[in-house]
């Protein structure tokens, strides 16, 4: 499974972003490989619109089958999401990557979709 994290940073011990689209980047985590994967998010810092949209794309193309973040993605963005079938959990906000994916795998984060 390729878990896409909305993060402040690079490490497990980043901290989750709470924002989607307006992220500071996108962390790929992939548990077959175990490796993490850094996914730049600069576009986003000088745009009044549309970021989300961009966001969405960004997951598209890394190819996540799940979404983590803190307060979960827009209504279009989300649109996007669900016809690619890649759900989004929230609740994440302000905690570490590490623990985001504990609060996941234990079944603590509420999806949004």
């Amino acid at each position: 499974m390729r878990i896409l994290f909305t993060a402040k940073g690079e490490s497990w011990d980043a901290l989750v972003d709470p924002r989607f689209g307006r992220a500071e980047m996108f962390i790929i985590y992939d548990e077959e490989s175990d490796m993490l994967t850094k996914i730049s998010n600069d576009e986003a810092k000088g745009k009044a619109h549309g970021v989300g949209l961009q966001s969405a794309k960004k997951v598209l193309e890394a190819k996540a089958d799940v979404v983590i973040t803190g307060n979960g993605a827009g209504e279009k963005a989300l649109e996007i999401l669900q016809k690619s079938n890649t759900k989004v959990y929230v609740g994440a906000g302000d905690i570490t990557l590490k623990d985001a994916y504990k609060a996941f795998k234990e079944g603590r984060l509420q999806l949004q979709y």
